[in-house]
């Protein structure tokens, strides 16, 4: 028979534990980017404007919740808008990932130097 001290004992580290895990908060706000990235390179049924408006939605809550976003989103939201043809929009967010992201610096400027070269 498992006496009542043996059994706190079997108890207590998983109280501890438990009450660890409560209260915690993703850094990010990840929303539709990630499954915007899988409809972008699997070209799934959805378009990329719709790809835009899902991930713009993602930012709104973003920062409604005072969150930011991941590394990477305002990259790949660059390359939606440049895949449009929207070359000013796409400079935008290439800029914005390099200021909030400065180790993304040398691929964003790749990016925005590709994307004078056509104009």
């Amino acid at each position: 028979m498992i006496n009542q001290t043996s059994l706190y004992i079997m108890v207590l580290p998983f109280l501890l534990l438990g009450g660890c895990t409560q209260g915690h908060k993703p850094l990010y706000t990840w929303g539709q980017y990630q499954p915007s990235l899988y409809a972008y390179y699997q070209k799934d049924t959805s378009t990329v404007q719709e790809q835009i408006v899902a991930l713009k939605e993602t930012l709104e809550r973003s920062q409604a919740e005072n969150r930011p976003v991941p590394p990477g989103f305002h990259a790949h939201l660059g390359l939606l808008h440049a895949t449009l043809g929207a070359g000013d929009l796409a400079r935008q967010e290439f800029i914005t990932e390099k200021t909030l992201f400065p180790e993304s610096e040398q691929y964003m400027d790749f990016l925005l130097s590709s994307k004078e070269r056509k104009h």
